[in-house]
């Protein structure tokens, strides 16, 4: 069963919660689901066009109170 993991990039600045999220990448198995909390916008472009570019899976992104939160599944 898929795991996922949160990733907390709250309070960084780009490329900050990208770098995290390459580095979860790392940790997790094919499969797994991260959710990348970031209180920069431009996370919310940045995310899921590296991981569209690299071949991971972009699920989603929401904003909530200032956070967005993306999620993207480890594919390889």
């Amino acid at each position: 069963m898929a795991e996922r993991k949160i990733v907390d990039g709250r309070g960084s600045f780009c490329p900050g919660p990208l770098m995290e999220l390459i580095a979860a990448l790392k940790t997790v198995e094919v499969g797994d689901e991260l959710e990348v909390l970031s209180t920069d916008k431009g996370s919310a472009n940045d995310i899921p066009e590296w991981v569209n570019k690299v071949g991971h899976e972009y699920l989603s992104t929401r904003e909530e109170n200032g956070v967005w939160y993306i999620v993207v599944r480890r594919k390889k």
